[in-house]
């Protein structure tokens, strides 16, 4: 089994910065593509920020600029530097990650995390 836990969501003011991490855990051959989506309430969810294995990035236009994604290929672990965040920054945020697993090495699927919340408020 995979397991995926983020971390780092909460309440900041407009212009603030806060960090999310996803740390996955279980039977992990290898991991290729991270990232992150994010769905506000009433909208669909949307791509935020993936990296590649190779550390390769890709984001959305809304957060080019103010968003940074990393990896740590040793720790499984990607994260989610934001700044200058914004009230329409507001949604729970997911982590994601196509991983192999030991049993199926040649194949892949995504994994998602539960959330974490993020509040962009004053």
């Amino acid at each position: 089994q995979v397991q995926l836990v983020e971390s780092g969501g909460g309440l900041v003011q407009p212009g603030g910065s806060l960090r999310l991490s996803c740390a996955a855990s279980g039977s992990i051959f290898r991991i290729n593509a991270m990232g992150w989506y994010r769905q506000a309430p009433g909208k669909e969810r949307d791509l935020v920020a993936a990296i590649t294995i190779g550390g390769s990035t890709n984001y959305a236009d809304s957060v080019k600029g103010r968003f940074t994604i990393a990896r740590d290929n040793a720790k499984n672990t990607v994260f989610l530097q934001m700044n200058s965040l914004k009230p329409e920054d507001t949604a729970v945020y997911y982590c994601y990650a196509f991983i192999a697993t030991m049993t199926a090495p040649s194949n892949g699927m995504n994994y998602w995390g539960k959330g974490t919340l993020v509040t962009v408020s004053s």
